[in-house]
């Protein structure tokens, strides 16, 4: 995240996410494929 001025997040082979740090950072489908989501 420090190297780069925009980020593309792929999850599979499907792009999820891209823009800055920042952006991608607080974008919830990273958040999902990253952290996991909650089942209820």
């Amino acid at each position: 995240m420090d190297l780069s001025d925009r980020v593309e997040v792929m999850d599979y082979g499907k792009k999820i996410g891209d823009g800055t740090p920042d952006e991608v950072r607080n974008n919830q489908a990273v958040i999902d494929a990253y952290l996991g989501v909650a089942h209820d």
